[in-house]
């Protein structure tokens, strides 16, 4: 069954300028995702899409194929769903269609060893139609209403980290891993739809750079990791 790996890598950033070719830990930063893709034995085709022309050399000299993406899909209000669709399409006049698609953001860049591999094992396993990778979170939710604020939980009886069941687990999207059947992406044209499954990733990895002071975190955080 084919695998493509897509990874979304434009060239403008408002937070951060040519953030996805900014050195993290000794690399380019799209580069920690292609490498992640490479060491999957189910990926067997990697594509970059961008619509810059030096993240497509890096990608291409880390080992990925590239689709340049039409300006009109490059803009900061473009869904990644977009870039999606057209490296699909792309890809099918080029006579190759997956069977599932893995979706690779470089803005999460810390992941386990092979999680590619026991994400995609999970989904066959559990015949998801999608799949996202999730951190646990513990902190507590409020939202402010028209008629105050609002918690997302029972303020009056604090709950303690050790006491929280595993049906109250409230799961934080990271950002760093999707996956979905090519199916269910073509009906849907989402990266999630149908049934969905959650694949847990340690808290290290729910960190997402959109700011220096997140690229300036999660390096410590990945050199920890790493170890």
């Amino acid at each position: 069954m084919n695998t493509l790996a897509i990874i979304p890598a434009r060239g403008g950033s408002k937070g951060i300028p040519k953030k996805n070719m900014r050195t993290f830990l000794g690399k380019p930063l799209v580069v920690h995702s292609i490498e992640t893709a490479k060491e999957s034995k189910f990926v067997d085709k990697i594509v970059v899409s961008t619509d810059d022309d030096e993240i497509a050399k890096i990608s291409k000299n880390a080992g990925a194929e590239i689709i340049e993406r039409p300006a009109e899909i490059a803009g900061d209000s473009a869904t990644t769903e977009s870039a999606m669709a057209h490296c699909l399409d792309e890809l099918k006049m080029q006579n190759y269609e997956p069977n599932f698609v893995v979706l690779l953001q470089p803005t999460s860049p810390i992941r386990p060893k092979n999680c590619i591999d026991s994400a995609v094992e999970q989904m066959k396993k559990e015949k998801f139609d999608s799949l996202l990778s999730v951190v646990q979170s513990h902190k507590f939710f409020w939202k402010q209403t028209q008629y105050g604020a609002s918690a997302s939980y029972d303020f009056l009886n604090r709950p303690r980290r050790q006491d929280i069941s595993e049906d109250e687990i409230i799961w934080q999207e990271n950002g760093s891993l999707y996956i979905c059947t090519m199916e269910n992406f073509r009906k849907t044209g989402n990266r999630l739809g149908g049934k969905i499954g959650l694949f847990e990733m340690p808290e290290e990895c729910g960190g997402e750079i959109d700011t220096e002071l997140d690229f300036q975190i999660l390096e410590k955080i990945g050199k920890e990791f790493a170890k």
